[in-house]
């Protein structure tokens, strides 16, 4: 017995210092590639080093640190790690909806670092991505950028560390047909809509205004009554401050002036549209307020809001200086996000550079992580896909998967690796097994075994 309560308080160590584990950033060389910077130009038959999970060099006949791992892509092409701005990968459900306003709610309180979907992101080159609110409500909940950290059992590893907050609104059809018709519950048009979000940004002015006011009056007074707490009025403060970014769900040109009005109005500079279909009509006025456009390449007339797009609308965005990006939305399109960038070059005529900028830099932008990610340049994180062949060429194939140095998906080795064909519903312990992803895997392993043990004793 004692023997077994010794073997538990173990057990149960093992099992505290894994959640508590950290991602540890790693060391690697990269040999030989033709370095695709997207912002600096191209740098053939060179080398790049990051160090503890950071680009430290680029340049020719570099060499690698002392037990550092080494790979060599001579023929083989280095790009930033690709980035989704609108994905919801890494989450079981998207929709609260409850309620046409739920700012309180936080997709970074319900990740998946087990979703398989990251890794086949990963597969794809894609090792970023926004994870997001559904589009059920006009303001729907907080977003979290995601870095593809795939099979840990802590889902903080997921979190971008540092990322800007992010929140999901959404017009049109979608939050009018879940709360307007046969519930009785605004909106039910898409004017309803528009004073949805206006009264919430008023409300929550005043919300602001009032804590203002009592954290004033504290100061002399410690009896001071402060107002009720409402954390759905204190995330919008921060919207309103500036402190939180605004992507928006929208299709139709007018309701995408009618947003930046509103915003206009309240103060707000900073917003993104997403899937923006006819953003190419409104491209100039996206442009002068500096809001930018995260769309589909050429996706839309699956419902009858979304009839009227056109292949070239992200190439007429960036023509007409809006920050654009290509996303997925999709858990099958994530893997793909090269191929939809290389359509612009069929529809637009864009530059490879222009083209690749849609999958790293500008997302990247739209994110606020653009000092940290979506090029290739000294003192950014080591997030780098590695392809075969030039990304934007139909015959490109992803090899390579990096993330902070670390290697997260290797094409030769992973497809040597059976145990990463089981089946993570039906066999668990085989699919844990098979993450090897980061040093606290061992330690998993030990737990395993222990457990086994202890069932058999």
């Amino acid at each position: 017995m004692k023997k077994h309560i010794f073997s538990l308080t173990i057990l149960l160590a093992l099992l505290t210092y894994d959640l508590q584990a950290q991602v540890k950033p790693g060391t690697l060389l990269i040999k030989n590639g033709t370095i695709l910077t997207v912002t600096k130009g191209n740098q053939e038959n060179s080398d790049l080093l990051i160090e503890n999970g950071k680009i430290t060099k680029i340049g020719k006949g570099l060499t690698a640190p002392a037990g550092a791992k080494t790979i060599d892509a001579q023929g083989m092409f280095v790009m930033p790690g690709i980035i989704d701005a609108h994905s919801h990968i890494a989450i079981d459900a998207v929709n609260e909806a409850t309620n046409p306003v739920t700012a309180e709610v936080n997709v970074g309180d319900a990740l998946d670092p087990l979703d398989i979907s990251i890794y086949r992101a990963l597969a794809g080159g894609c090792t970023t991505s926004h994870a997001m609110h559904g589009s059920a409500n006009a303001i729907g909940g907080q977003c979290q950028t995601i870095k593809h950290r795939y099979g840990g059992v802590n889902p903080e590893d997921l979190r971008m560390e540092g990322a800007p907050r992010t929140i999901k609104f959404a017009l049109g059809e979608n939050p009018t047909r879940v709360h307007g018709i046969g519930r009785g519950v605004m909106p039910r048009t898409r004017m309803g809509v528009e004073q949805v979000m206006r009264r919430s940004f008023s409300d929550a002015k005043a919300y602001d205004e009032a804590m203002s006011k009592y954290k004033a009056e504290v100061a002399s007074n410690p009896k001071a009554l402060p107002p009720k707490y409402d954390r759905r009025l204190e995330t919008l403060a921060d919207v309103l401050k500036g402190n939180i970014l605004i992507h928006c769900h929208s299709y139709r040109a007018d309701e995408i002036l009618m947003l930046m009005d509103v915003c206009k109005d309240y103060g707000i500079k900073s917003i993104c549209f997403q899937h923006v279909n006819e953003g190419f009509k409104v491209a100039p006025e996206l442009a002068a307020f500096g809001a930018s456009a995260s769309v589909f390449a050429d996706w839309w007339a699956y419902k009858f809001e979304v009839y009227y797009s056109t292949a070239y609308n992200a190439a007429i965005l960036t023509k007409n200086k809006v920050v654009t990006s290509i996303n997925s939305d999709s858990g099958d399109y994530i893997r793909h996000l090269y191929h939809q960038a290389g359509k612009t070059q069929r529809y637009g005529e864009l530059s490879d550079e222009e083209a690749l900028a849609l999958i790293t830099i500008n997302p990247a932008k739209q994110l606020g992580i653009d000092k940290r990610v979506g090029s290739l340049e000294l003192g950014k994180d080591g997030d780098i896909a590695i392809f075969n062949a030039h990304p934007l060429s139909s015959y490109a194939v992803p090899q390579y998967a990096i993330v902070d140095g670390n290697v997260e998906f290797d094409r030769a080795k992973d497809a040597d690796d059976q145990r990463l064909s089981v089946d993570p519903v039906k066999s668990t312990p085989s699919f844990m097994q098979a993450r090897s992803r980061h040093d606290h895997d061992r330690c998993m392993q030990g737990v395993f075994e222990l457990m086994n043990y202890l069932f058999q004793n």
